[in-house]
């Protein structure tokens, strides 16, 4: 009997993991439509306390709805002007820094003493003129519109979840209430078909109403659970990396850096990327303070300024807001890196760190061992 539990046991557990292979190349494969998705999916949580506000005084789910877009919207045009303008300014001083950038590389091939020619006579132009330009801006042109079919994607998914999402938990509620009671209601039925006719059925159905009643709040109460931790680590999240990239856009625009909006949408981009994120934020400014100010003591600077901002939000503010409840072991963070990196790219990456703390919210709100077995794997500290 126990070898049977064990092959069962090991069954089920290559069952599983070919089951998660196959999601894994599924979502791969049909990421253009489930990235869009996730992204409306997470728009929806946004919203919700918003959503909920607006219900209560009596708005029309149209109206709502047509409100959310349009903030979408806004938001997304005044963030594209700001980005565009910034970067059409770095693309007009680009020759500019390109001089000084060959100008740097060639002194520093001469003061180390290297023979390349690619160093000692390094030219940025020269560099550019190898580049296929016209390739380059029909790639562009063509990401361009990619983006933007993928907003007007991320739209159409948000309308059908915000329309769809009560439908979605009335058919959890089916699955997870009433086929869990209706046994208690065919015991009574059962009940009442052997036993006298004097039995009080009523206190039988009263019975089976509170039976029913308690799992419709259990599930109501998990699914608020849910949906108000999701809500306050995607916003903390994103408010976090947001203060954090506004700061370091004032701070870099008071020491002269050129470009400080950039540097600072780096920053908040970056950051939802783990420890690689935070790397690649620091990397970008600091190099192009170098070739700006040619002073290392100025390099200096951007670099404890911007590690301080960074240690303060991600280190510090952070783990205030979050709380110790949504920590991750560093080896997961790791893995869904690497994870979502391989099935949706970059975007992925962006992504890694709220799918798998969300995943985790779920699992932690779950009542079987097994779930609990996979929390304490997630965890970084052991409660």
């Amino acid at each position: 009997m126990t070898q049977k539990n064990q092959i069962d046991g090991a069954t089920k557990f290559f069952i599983a993991t070919i089951g998660l292979v196959v999601i894994a190349l599924v979502l791969k494969e049909l990421s253009d439509i489930f990235i869009p998705l996730i992204i409306a999916i997470f728009l929806f949580f946004v919203f919700s306390p918003f959503n909920e506000w607006l219900r209560k005084k009596k708005f029309p789910m149209f109206i709502i709805t047509l409100i959310d877009i349009i903030i979408t919207l806004a938001v997304l045009y005044g963030v594209g002007k700001i980005v565009i303008d910034s970067f059409t300014q770095f693309a007009d001083g680009l020759p500019i820094y390109g001089e000084k950038l060959s100008i740097m590389i060639r002194n520093i091939s001469a003061s180390w003493g290297l023979t390349d020619p690619f160093f000692t006579q390094f030219s940025f132009d020269q560099l550019l003129a190898r580049l296929d330009l016209e390739n380059l801006a029909g790639g562009i042109f063509t990401s361009t519109f990619s983006l933007l079919g993928s907003i007007l994607f991320v739209l159409f998914f948000f309308v059908f979840v915000l329309s769809g999402n009560k439908t979605i938990y009335k058919a959890i509620e089916h699955r997870y209430v009433f086929k869990k009671v209706s046994p208690e209601l065919n015991n009574i039925r059962k009940n009442l078909e052997h036993q006298d006719i004097n039995v009080d059925e009523q206190n039988l159905l009263d019975e089976f109403h509170r039976e029913r009643l308690l799992r419709e709040q259990q599930l109501e109460a998990t699914f608020e659970k849910i949906t108000e931790q999701i809500q306050r680590y995607i916003l903390a999240k994103v408010g976090v990396n947001l203060s954090a990239g506004i700061i370091t856009t004032i701070v870099l625009s008071l020491v002269g850096l050129d470009y400080p909006i950039i540097w600072g949408l780096f920053v908040f981009l970056f950051n939802f990327i783990p420890t690689i994120g935070s790397a690649a934020a620091l990397i970008f400014p600091v190099l192009f303070t170098l070739v700006q100010f040619d002073s290392f003591g100025t390099v200096i600077l951007v670099i404890v300024i911007m590690a301080g901002i960074q240690t303060l939000a991600f280190n510090v503010a952070e783990p205030m807001i979050l709380g110790k409840r949504l920590n991750l072991n560093p080896i997961l963070i790791l893995l869904s890196v690497l994870l979502w990196g391989y099935i949706w790219g970059i975007v992925g990456m962006l992504l890694s760190v709220p799918l798998t703390a969300i995943i985790k919210i779920i699992i932690s709100n779950s009542k079987s061992p097994n779930m609990e077995f996979f929390e304490h794997l997630m965890s970084q500290e052991k409660e």
